[in-house]
């Protein structure tokens, strides 16, 4: 009895090594946070020019920094009061991209924009007048091989 059951173990052990080495028919991509922005009424030229001073540098800098691999905008029609105005996208190359992000982060921000951090959260409180964050979505690409 004890021969077939270190039998059947030496058996199963074989087979998760033959499944283990198959290879997958995709690869794991980059990693992008897709953030969805309700702009408030009458706020749409206000926010499009933080975006366009404050926003994009900032970005650009964590790319030069090789932070991210790009990031986008994106305005959309929305069909109900309830809906989003715009799509903010931020793709990382990867999961591990998260690890320390603030700490890769927020020097960048500081120097890019000259705010400490106490400053950057009352001038988020002014964004906050302009449009209102709805929700954001991590997303992975899956690359087919």
């Amino acid at each position: 009895m004890n021969r077939i059951l270190v039998l059947l173990a030496v058996l199963l052990m074989f087979a998760n090594t033959a499944v283990a080495q198959e290879p997958r028919s995709y690869s794991e991509g980059p990693v992008s946070v897709v953030t969805a922005v309700k702009v408030m009424d009458g706020q749409y030229e206000n926010y499009i020019n933080y975006l366009a001073k404050t926003y994009r540098p900032m970005l650009e800098a964590q790319k030069e920094a090789g932070i991210i691999v790009g990031y986008a905008i994106y305005d959309t029609a929305a069909r109900r009061p309830d809906e989003p105005d715009l799509y903010l996208v931020v793709t990382y190359p990867n999961m591990a991209s998260f690890d320390g992000l603030s700490e890769k982060t927020e020097p960048l921000s500081s120097k890019v924009s000259g705010m400490n951090r106490a400053q950057a959260a009352e001038a988020s409180v002014g964004r906050g007048k302009m449009r209102e964050i709805m929700g954001s979505e991590m997303i992975r690409q899956v690359l087919l091989k």
